[in-house]
C-alpha cells in the first residue's frame, strides 16, 4: 500500500496549521506529514510536491521525518519545489520531475532588526543556515559544499533536466509512460 504525502502550498511550522485550515489554503507543516508517516506504518510513502517553499525550521524537520522513514520514500516534484520544497524532496529514495516541473535552491533569508551587532550575529546565523541546507543537497547530488553554496548563491533554477543532470532528480515523471496517440481520441 502507498500513503500519498501532499507538500502543497506554503510550508509552515505547526503553529500557523490553524489559519490555512481557516481560510481553505494548502499547505504543509510537520504535524501534518508526521500524521501521514505514523499511519503510513512502514508502507511505500509518495510525497507530491507542489510548493513555493516556506519556514525553513518546518522544512528541515520535514526532510527530517521522510529521510528517517524505515519505508521507502517516492518524491515526485508534480508541480514547483523551490526553496524549502526543494530541501524536503532531497529526502526521497527516487526523486521525479514532472515535465512540466522546476526546482529552485538559494540561500536562506529572514528579517532581521537590532544594532550592527544583531545584524552581523543575524549574517553569521544565515551562513551557517545555508551550511546546514547544503548537506542536504550535498548527500543527495554528490556535488561538493562549495558547488552547492555557489548554486544557493546565484538563486538557482532548475528544469527537469538540469535538475537529474546536476543530481537533484533521478528521473522525469512519465519517461517509460506510453504516449497517447492523436487518433486516442477518436470517436
Amino acid at each position: 500500500m502507498t500513503t500519498v504525502v501532499p507538500i502543497k502550498g506554503d510550508i509552515v511550522t505547526n503553529d500557523y496549521g490553524w489559519l490555512y485550515d481557516l481560510f481553505g489554503d494548502d499547505y504543509a507543516s510537520p504535524k501534518s506529514v508526521s500524521d501521514l508517516i505514523n499511519k503510513a506504518n512502514g508502507d511505500d510513502l509518495s510525497v507530491e510536491i507542489n510548493s513555493g517553499g516556506g519556514i525553513l525550521d518546518a522544512g528541515s524537520e520535514i526532510y527530517t521525518m521522510l529521510r528517517a522513514y524505515k519505508g521507502p520514500v517516492n518524491v515526485n516534484v508534480v508541480g514547483v519545489a523551490y526553496s524549502a520544497a526543494s530541501l524536503i524532496a532531497m529526502a526521497g529514495d527516487v526523486v521525479a520531475v514532472s515535465p512540466a516541473g522546476m526546482m529552485m535552491i538559494h540561500n536562506v533569508s529572514s528579517g532581521q532588526m537590532g544594532d550592527y551587532h544583531d545584524m552581523q550575529n543575524a549574517a553569521d546565523s544565515l551562513k551557517k543556515s545555508n551550511i546546514a541546507i547544503a548537506n542536504a543537497y550535498m548527500a543527495k547530488t554528490g556535488l561538493s559544499q562549495t558547488e552547492i553554496l555557489d548554486l544557493m548563491d546565484s538563486t538557482y533554477w532548475l528544469d527537469p533536466q538540469t535538475a537529474i543532470e546536476k543530481g537533484f532528480a533521478d528521473k522525469m515523471m512519465f519517461d517509460n509512460a506510453e504516449k497517447p496517440g492523436k487518433n486516442d481520441h477518436d470517436c
